[in-house]
């Protein structure tokens, strides 16, 4: 996937297409609580959700062809 997107990056460069990889860390769901009892991720998936559709408007503006690690914790 880091490869796929550093490649269509510089790929699509001169284009308005924008290519980055958001490496998204936990959020507390239903299968997070089932696979890891106890554990609780210190974002919710609507506050991931938020950062990732901001991102998907806005991120074109500073980033292209990154890896872009999106965590607090990870289990």
């Amino acid at each position: 996937l880091c490869s796929f997107t550093e490649l269509f990056s510089e790929e699509y460069k001169d284009s308005t297409i924008k290519m980055n990889c958001l490496c998204l860390g936990a959020a507390q769901t239903e299968m997070l609580e089932e696979a890891f009892p106890g554990y609780e991720a210190p974002v919710s998936a609507e506050k991931m959700a938020e950062y990732i559709a901001d991102f998907a408007l806005n991120g074109n503006q500073w980033f292209n062809g990154k890896i872009l690690p999106v965590s607090l914790s990870t289990p």
